[in-house]
């Protein structure tokens, strides 16, 4: 049996992250996140090629997603109860409304999610 803490690589009012080393798929991220709060607001451009597509696994909580591409005005939006796999398309521009205490694995790291991270209005 080997016990492995996880370190914090990040935390702030939202809740906090992990990041490991899955042994079989490279750096991932553990998201831990409040009741409450937004993550993303954000798009990808596909120059990571774990951002194409993104893959975000909800594994407990509810929230909502909401999102469109970055060439159209119309925003869609999608309730999610984990345990739910999202795969985010490049140039789309995606947030996650937590509507309880969630927690996701997103399946890139921290290096390659700040490489190919692009900020944009939203309509």
């Amino acid at each position: 049996m080997t016990i492995t803490p996880l370190e914090l690589s990040g935390n702030d009012d939202r809740g906090f992250t992990a990041e490991y080393h899955h042994e079989r798929g490279g750096q991932q991220l553990i998201i831990f996140r409040k009741a409450g709060t937004v993550s993303g607001r954000h798009y990808h451009k596909g120059i990571s090629p774990t951002k194409d597509p993104e893959i975000f696994v909800l594994l407990t909580g509810n929230c909502t997603v909401n999102w469109r591409n970055i060439n159209e005005d119309e925003i869609q939006s999608a309730e999610l109860t984990g345990p739910v796999k999202l795969e985010i398309p490049t140039y789309t521009w995606h947030e996650l409304v937590m509507h309880t205490d969630c927690t996701c694995i997103e399946l890139n790291s921290i290096e390659e999610h700040k490489n190919d991270t692009f900020y944009t209005q939203t309509t």
